[in-house]
């Protein structure tokens, strides 16, 4: 993995931050995307001296073109991709505005949509690796989570028709589903009290797992979730 160059979405915090410091410690390049210039910046400041932080927006194909660019520029390949960038807004039916609607399903599903469309034909070069972060909401259904439900549940399978697209370019696909992550997912503030919960950095590590399988095998959709429950 050394010398390989990862581009990951919404990298600033979270998942996107716990697997930009897990491929950093294997001797990757990264490059890391946020809405946020200065987040961007910052966060990539704490994975590397090297590190890229780019300011993007993955609900606009013209930015999500200019931060693959922007990582080629710098690094000269792209050979990993994780797009990661989500957020989610929980509403009953009744309560979900069409801009929460839209909000949702343009950066989960469309984000990612215009994430792999910009770096394809630099992926079918590398021959590299996508992976998207969907959530067992992805399969699993809740009360107020209709838009996010949507969102994710058309990641999943949008993600492995990917797959079976792109393997015959060498391209690998895989989509991770975590449970309960400590994140500031959904505004929420991690804190002592997220102990039991999937860790950014536990993510991190499977994604590392994921790249370092025999080339022959690949898990396409791996579900994760705390191994045991709050109490």
């Amino acid at each position: 993995m050394k010398g390989k160059v990862a581009l990951i979405t919404g990298g600033s915090k979270g998942i996107g931050l716990g697997i930009a410091h897990a491929l950093h410690q294997q001797g990757v390049k990264i490059a890391l995307t946020s809405r946020s210039k200065d987040a961007a910046e910052s966060a990539a400041k704490s994975v590397a001296s090297d590190a890229l932080g780019l300011e993007a927006d993955v609900r606009n194909r013209a930015s999500m073109d200019a931060a693959v660019a922007a990582t080629v520029s710098a690094f000269g390949q792209i050979d990993y991709v994780i797009a990661n960038a989500g957020l989610g807004h929980f509403a009953s039916i009744e309560d979900l505005t069409e801009e929460q609607w839209h909000d949702t399903i343009d950066t989960n599903l469309t984000g990612v949509f215009y994430t792999i469309k910009a770096s394809l034909e630099e992926l079918k070069k590398s021959k590299g690796y996508i992976i998207t972060i969907s959530s067992l909401a992805g399969t699993n259904f809740f009360p107020t989570a209709s838009a996010y439900n949507a969102s994710k549940f058309g990641l999943t399978g949008f993600t492995q028709a990917v797959m079976l697209d792109l393997r015959d370019h060498g391209i690998n696909v895989s989509t991770i589903m975590p449970g309960s992550v400590a994140t500031h997912f959904n505004n929420h503030e991690p804190s002592d009290a997220d102990a039991w919960k999937i860790q950014p950095e536990d993510i991190g590590e499977i994604v590392v797992d994921l790249f370092k399988m025999n080339p022959r095998t690949l898990p396409s959709k791996i579900e994760v979730r705390p191994s045991r429950p709050n109490k």
